[in-house]
């Protein structure tokens, strides 16, 4: 199991669960799964949904800032990896 970088967590929405990621280095489309690590974060899971601006969208690139629904608590700064089988 490879993994690439592709952005970090710049927020947390606690309510939503949803995580704002900024794409620095790599493309993300829904459907791929992503890893997130960080001092206390660890944890892998599939991006089933997307958003930009409040709008969904199936992929976003590099220089892109994105809300991403997760299933854990993540913090700024964190690491987001895209798996790559």
């Amino acid at each position: 199991m490879e993994k690439e970088k592709v952005g970090t967590v710049f927020t947390y929405f606690s309510k939503v669960g949803v995580a704002g990621v900024k794409l620095t280095d790599g493309s993300l489309s829904v459907g791929d799964t992503i890893s997130i690590e960080g001092h206390t974060t660890n944890f892998q899971q599939k991006v089933e949904s997307m958003q930009i601006d409040r709008v969904d969208v199936q992929e976003a690139g590099k220089g892109q800032s994105v809300g991403i629904k997760v299933k854990e608590r993540v913090r700024p700064n964190d690491v987001v990896y895209k798996i790559v089988e």
